[in-house]
């Protein structure tokens, strides 16, 4: 097994590394870069409300003032022209772009490899900063959403495929095919309508984590607050999220209530209870653990993007959002780096967790 891990480890390296290469190139190909976006901000053209324009933008403004817009010149930014090269160049050398693309990508990953991301082009924050500023957020959803969903999806799953054709089964198979069919943003929507103050009733808050007074309250009344909060969220989440899941646990559960192994144990007169949970559960279960870091990933960056950005939740997935809007690159890659990073490894976990649960498997003896 120990070498099975080193050869994981050692393939991250490739993995990530062609990863943030193919993000480069389409990244770097997007219209409207920062260099743009910086010029909009000048001419007042930009629409876009989501960055505040301090740090480098604080600079570029007192630089437009110095060179002003006396110089007419043909140039490869959108809506350069009249502004001065001089100042088109220092805005080039503010982001970077002073620089040809290979060379600005390799001293990129040299400094990911000590992770240090730079600074936000817009925020006038550090990238390491902004991410760990927002990243409890994220977190706080992920967990909240992954406890409920497995909390409810395995006993469900093996309920429906104990009692397969029941009028139980049927019943509870609408309402999956209901939450599979609802995207979470959709159903989010539809909880605001109904219980945040849309068209009924306002008996939840529309946006944000907790009040505007939480640090003002006692501690219970802090967890409550914070609870409050997090029902609608969440909720739009693992309506979504449960429905896949439960039919997976169900489909995983029949195919090996129909094996052999199961008709052997029952004719030996074991209970149902103990067939069920003595044998059939450690088989059935490894499909679902092998999906476990995907749905991690699925839920903590992915998932609750759109969930952060409907109800104003300051993680991670608002913070990506932003960034590629108003093309934050070292914020875009920093994020990215990290995610993958931590998906590549979430992987590896899921790897140690199928021999935890069956010492059967063996992946040296695959991969060889």
């Amino acid at each position: 097994m120990l070498s099975y891990l080193l050869r994981r480890l050692l393939l991250v390296i490739p993995t990530l590394f062609g990863i943030m290469v193919i993000n480069f190139i389409i990244i770097q190909a997007a219209p409207g870069g920062p260099v743009e976006q910086m010029i909009a901000k000048i001419r007042g053209s930009n629409v876009d409300a989501t960055a505040r324009l301090t740090g480098a933008g604080s600079e570029t403004m007192h630089s437009v003032e110095q060179f002003g817009e006396s110089h007419v010149f043909e140039s490869k930014y959108r809506g350069a022209q009249g502004l001065d090269p001089e100042f088109i160049a220092k805005l080039e050398k503010m982001f970077g772009f002073d620089k040809p693309p290979l060379e600005r990508f390799l001293l990129m990953i040299k400094n990911y490899l000590t992770f240090n991301f730079g600074d936000s082009y817009f925020k006038d924050r550090s990238v390491i900063g902004l991410i760990i500023e927002k990243m409890p957020v994220s977190i706080s959803i992920g967990l909240w959403t992954t406890l409920f969903m497995y909390f409810i999806s395995i006993p469900l799953g093996i309920r429906k495929a104990v009692q397969d054709g029941t009028p139980f089964d049927v019943w509870s198979s609408v309402i999956v095919i209901i939450g599979y069919a609802i995207p979470s943003f959709l159903f989010a929507i539809l909880l605001i309508v109904l219980f945040a103050g849309g068209s009924f009733w306002s008996i939840f808050p529309l946006r944000g984590l907790v009040s505007d007074n939480w640090h003002q309250m006692s501690f219970i009344h802090k967890i409550l607050d914070y609870l409050w909060h997090m029902v609608l969220p969440i909720t739009a989440l693992v309506i979504s999220a449960f429905a896949s899941l439960t039919l997976l646990v169900k489909n995983s559960f029949l195919e090996e209530i129909n094996k052999q192994y199961v008709v052997t144990a029952r004719a030996k007169g074991l209970t149902e209870r103990r067939v069920l949970f003595g044998h059939v559960f450690r088989n059935a279960m490894l499909i679902v653990i092998a999906g476990m870091p995907s749905a991690l990933i699925h839920i903590f960056f992915m998932g609750s993007l759109l969930i952060e950005v409907i109800f104003s939740l300051d993680g991670l997935g608002l913070l990506g959002f932003e960034s590629a809007i108003n093309r934050d690159y070292p914020v875009v890659f920093g994020t990215l780096y990290i995610f993958t990073l931590l998906g590549l490894f979430l992987h590896i976990i899921g790897d140690l967790t199928y021999t935890f649960v069956d010492p059967r498997i063996d992946f040296e003896k695959r991969m060889g």
